[in-house]
């Protein structure tokens, strides 16, 4: 399983963007939102300021959350569209089997010995992630993030080692 959500420096994980105003008190929805960097008391960063999650709402899918400093919607206005990021030392560990999306770009793709491209973004699809890989020959190619797909993951080696045959057919 791969968390996923956008691109990300070495020390800093988007943690989603700044979307409408929910309410009067400065709450508002999280777009994209990589629910697990979002908990209450959690400090993020938005348009160049840090501030605490002081309220946690909604879904998972649909989060909620109002931050210090923004107290009513015409603050929260302003902030739309802007994107909400964690510090990776802060992040939550992730478990065996899970990696950050951009420890993922630019990890080279391989069958086995045969070198297929090298990875250049997530993709979420409504039934899984996707490795969108651009190819040695031809164009890209989507790796869904399934076992049967995905033989072995090396990030510290920076390679993939896939099933084309899983793939292709």
């Amino acid at each position: 399983m791969v968390d996923s959500g956008g691109s990300a420096s070495e020390d800093r994980l988007p943690a989603g963007r700044v979307g409408r105003p929910h309410g009067l008190d400065g709450s508002f929805h999280v777009t994209g939102a990589r629910p697990r960097l979002l908990a209450l008391g959690a400090t993020v960063t938005i348009a160049g300021k840090t501030a605490a999650i002081v309220r946690r709402a909604g879904t998972e899918e649909r989060p909620i959350v109002r931050v210090d400093g923004v107290e009513d919607r015409d603050g929260a206005q302003a902030l739309r569209g802007q994107t909400l990021t964690v510090a990776a030392a802060d992040a939550p560990p992730l478990a065996e089997g899970e990696w950050w999306a951009h420890e993922l770009e630019g990890c080279v793709v391989l069958d086995g010995e045969r070198r297929v491209g090298t990875v250049t973004r997530m993709i979420e699809l409504p039934s899984c992630e996707a490795l969108e890989v651009a190819r040695e020959a031809g164009g890209p190619l989507l790796v869904p993030m399934v076992k049967d797909a995905i033989r072995d993951i090396d990030v510290a080696a920076g390679r993939i080692d896939v099933n084309m045959s899983f793939i292709e057919d």
